[in-house]
Parts: structure tokens; sequence; C-alpha cells
């Protein structure tokens, strides 16, 4: 249930990036309102019953190239779907703003995102050795660069 005029504050996409990620660590309320006021990126979320934030993705388009930057859904709200009709919304949109292809970073360790921009039809392009540090310690993980052409213009 997404309301186009309603968009979420920063603090409470910070609280469910919060909730949804270890690695990376999650992104601050400040990241946030940065991204809420870039002309080049947009929003699309989901509520649930209560009118909170259940789970939104966060994309960027400059030009003809778009990238997802993040998508988060909140623990208690995974394997529903929902990150997967997050990803479809928004590939709808880029393609509709004529982007050409789009690109993301992810931790070679999360199978279950790997899953689902595999089945959405992403590939793997690159390798960012040491990308994603825990904010816990420990040693720095990969992060897969996938990328989709999405054949917009």
């Amino acid at each position: 249930m997404t309301a186009p005029d309603l968009t979420p504050d920063a603090q409470a996409l910070a609280d469910v990036h919060a909730q949804a990620f270890s690695l990376p660590a999650p992104w601050s309320t400040q990241d946030f309102a940065g991204f809420l006021q870039d002309r080049t990126c947009f929003l699309e979320w989901t509520g649930t019953p209560d009118g909170k934030i259940a789970g939104f993705a966060l994309f960027r388009l400059v030009a003809d190239e778009a990238e997802v930057l993040t998508l988060a859904v909140l623990p208690k709200m995974q394997r529903r779907g929902i990150a997967s009709a997050l990803l479809r919304k928004g590939m709808r949109q880029l393609q509709a703003r004529r982007a050409q292809t789009c690109f993301l970073e992810v931790a070679s360790t999360n199978h279950a995102a790997r899953s689902l921009y595999d089945r959405a039809g992403f590939v793997q392009t690159g390798l960012r050795k040491g990308y994603y540090t825990p904010a816990t310690g420990g040693n720095a993980l990969d992060a897969l660069v996938l990328r989709i052409d999405l054949g917009g213009a």
C-alpha cells in the first residue's frame, strides 16, 4: 500500500534500514534526508496495516544509468514478496524514465538478496574486494556488482 501523497520521513527510513541491515552498516537519518532532497533519487515504499513502513527501495537515475541504492524490508515482513514488488515497481519507473541500465552492489554473503536480484534478471559484472566493512569489526566482505539492461530508450 503505497500512498503517493505521503512520503516516509528520513527517520522512518533509517529505522527500517537499521532493522533490516547489519552489513553494510545501516544508513543514518542524515543519509536518508540527503537522498530525499536529491532530485536524481526516488523512493518506492509500502506500508503495514497500521500505517508504518514495511519496506522501501531507493533508486538513483542520472542520464540513462540507474542504481538501486538500497532495498530494505522489516525482518517481520520479509519472505512475503515485498522486496520483489518494490524492485519491480522501481524498475518500471526507471524504464518509464528511459533508463538503459541499472546497477547495484550486494554483499557476496547476502544469499537472499542475490537470489532476488538473480530472479529479477541482474547479472554479475564485477567484484569489489573488501567493499563492506562490518560495523562490529571483523573481516571486510566483497560486494558483487550487478547489472540489468532495461532497454528504456
